[in-house]
């Protein structure tokens, strides 16, 4: 499948670099004319994705994260967030609620925050390697699909 438009972009793992990212996909997406609710989905699932990258990828040391974003057919985002960090051992049980390598302040909610809050989501991992994530949304109305492909709306 083709991508209608996407965009791609870097930043160091720092945390003061979350709320760049979550505003950056908000305002990529923003093209779909999601409804306030989308975007606020949109925004707590890629700030959890980032918030794990910063936290879990890179525990003792600063890395890069990727970001990509894309649209679809359909009004579909598909949002990646990748790192090359320290990857996860056990991607099944990283994924239970509750559960975090990240120490007692960590509640262990964020891949059960991003499913919640997208369609699909698909996390793949290698240890040493690095995380992807992959989410996956319908946002706004079809009649809007036409300006993401650059027509009128």
């Amino acid at each position: 499948m083709k991508a209608l438009n996407s965009v791609k972009f870097q930043f160091p793992s720092k945390s003061v670099n979350e709320g760049f990212a979550r505003s950056t996909v908000a305002a990529f997406a923003a093209q779909l004319d999601p409804t306030l609710d989308e975007i606020a989905d949109l925004k707590t699932a890629v700030s959890e994705a980032v918030t794990n990258c910063i936290v879990h990828g890179y525990p003792e040391d600063i890395g890069m994260i990727t970001i990509t974003a894309s649209i679809y057919e359909g009004n579909t985002l598909r949002v990646v967030v990748a790192d090359r960090g320290v990857g996860i051992e056990n991607v099944e049980k990283a994924m239970e609620p509750m559960y975090t390598t990240g120490g007692p302040e960590r509640a262990g909610l964020g891949f059960a925050v991003m499913e919640s809050f997208t369609d699909k989501m698909k996390v793949s991992s290698k240890p040493g390697k690095g995380t992807r994530v992959t989410m996956t949304k319908r946002m706004g109305s079809r009649e809007n699909a036409n300006h993401a492909r650059g027509g009128e709306v």
